[in-house]
């Protein structure tokens, strides 16, 4: 079955960084959408899974959440196969289970709900110590 796979997940001190790529494993497609949306969330113990960054793959639009506007960008190479979350000054309350998903999007957005993704990574455990 097609998925995704996380890579460069570890630990880290605060004020450092961390890339995180994701890549497909297998095919995955669909025959009618307007865009293909790539998301990273994160799950913290006892916390819902949240939107962190998003990108619109072949438009290049981006979002962010707010708490990591300014300290993470997400990028894809250009094959527009791998997908990159950046991560720079990171704090301790980053520290989660990192996900990637893909959504194969009919509206005018890349959605920030994790339930709107249909494809997922296994997830990278990032911990960020103070």
């Amino acid at each position: 079955q097609a998925r995704l796979v996380e890579s460069g997940g570890g630990s880290v001190q605060a004020g450092g960084s961390l890339t995180l790529s994701c890549a497909p494993s297998g095919n995955i497609g669909s025959t009618y959408y307007s865009r293909l949306c790539v998301g990273w969330f994160r799950q913290a113990p006892g916390k819902e899974r949240e939107a962190v960054a998003r990108m619109d793959i072949f438009g290049g639009s981006t979002y962010y959440a707010d708490n990591v506007k300014g300290r993470f960008t997400i990028s894809t190479d250009n094959a527009k196969i791998t997908v990159y979350l950046q991560m720079n000054s990171l704090k301790p309350e980053d520290t989660a289970t990192y996900y990637c998903a893909a959504l194969f999007s009919i509206s005018a957005f890349c959605s920030g709900r994790y339930s709107d993704y249909n494809y997922w990574g296994q997830g990278t455990q990032v911990t960020v110590s103070s």
